[in-house]
């Protein structure tokens, strides 16, 4: 395995040069994985498949779903790949390389870590901020159009939302300069747990019904549901941070009482 990512690398590194794979290299791995994990969930809620494991019983309409498309596209483009060439000399000073030899494993592994730590840390307080009066109304409450989420609405949001939340994602690997291939790994976890927290499924095999700290579908499904003062489950990849202030007693008030009902349904059977 390890001869393959080496073999693989090695064609990249030589074919192109380090700003096409830090810029554009990073935006077509971001599509690519963005809107093939995302565009399944668009098909099964159209077909009515696996209608059991669907969170919310409400569909979005086809022109719900082919405007959040549409503005992706447009925000991706416009927003996102100028962000990534601006920021590619700031990586660069701090030590991000995409030469050999590859970081090892511990190492990568290590930093995909302490990114994750960092961001669920900084998200939760700029997310919670974005669900003050003045700011949900001229800014987060473009993400809030979606109140029945599908995978693809994850990053639909006000252009000035994605640039002030996009600094929770980028601020780890920022600090410590990684290799190109720990921040496209970092890239990729964190588009695929985005997709999974806003797709509007919670199936069997959802990895929130394994790690109790890891949020999920049915987490972020509750903050969508509600009104903006009153949903919490600010959090992004992790709970801990709603544990710790409070911000989520409301869905577990509500997971308690669900779980009373189907205690009570099972004792009358």
């Amino acid at each position: 395995m390890a001869s393959i990512v080496e073999s693989g690398w090695r064609y990249l590194i030589t074919h192109f040069s380090d700003f096409q794979l830090a810029c554009l290299g990073s935006f077509l791995l971001h599509e690519s994985v963005f809107f093939l994990s995302g565009l399944p969930f668009i098909f099964l809620e159209r077909a009515g498949l696996l209608s059991k494991y669907k969170i919310q019983t409400k569909n979005n309409s086809l022109a719900a779903q082919e405007k959040c498309i549409t503005r992706l596209l447009l925000y991706h483009f416009c927003v996102n790949l100028p962000v990534m060439i601006v920021s590619y000399p700031v990586f660069r000073y701090m030590g991000m390389r995409s030469s050999f030899p590859l970081p090892s494993w511990k190492v990568v592994s290590t930093q995909i870590i302490f990114y994750f730590i960092l961001e669920d840390f900084v998200f939760y307080w700029g997310h919670r901020v974005l669900h003050t009066k003045w700011l949900y109304k001229h800014v987060h409450s473009v993400h809030h159009e979606y109140a029945t989420p599908f995978g693809l609405t994850s990053e639909y949001a006000h252009p000035a939302e994605i640039l002030f939340l996009g600094f929770a994602t980028i601020i780890g690997p920022a600090i410590t300069g990684p290799h190109l291939i720990t921040l496209w790994l970092w890239m990729v976890l964190r588009v695929l747990e985005t997709v999974e927290a806003h797709c509007g499924y919670h199936f069997p095999w959802s990895l929130s019904n394994f790690l109790p700290l890891y949020g999920g579908a049915d987490f972020h499904d509750y903050h969508h549901r509600l009104l903006y003062t009153k949903s919490g489950n600010y959090s992004s990849t992790f709970v801990y941070m709603d544990w710790v202030f409070g911000t989520d007693k409301g869905y577990r008030k509500l997971k308690a009482l669900k779980k009373m009902g189907v205690e009570e349904d099972s004792k009358q059977t």
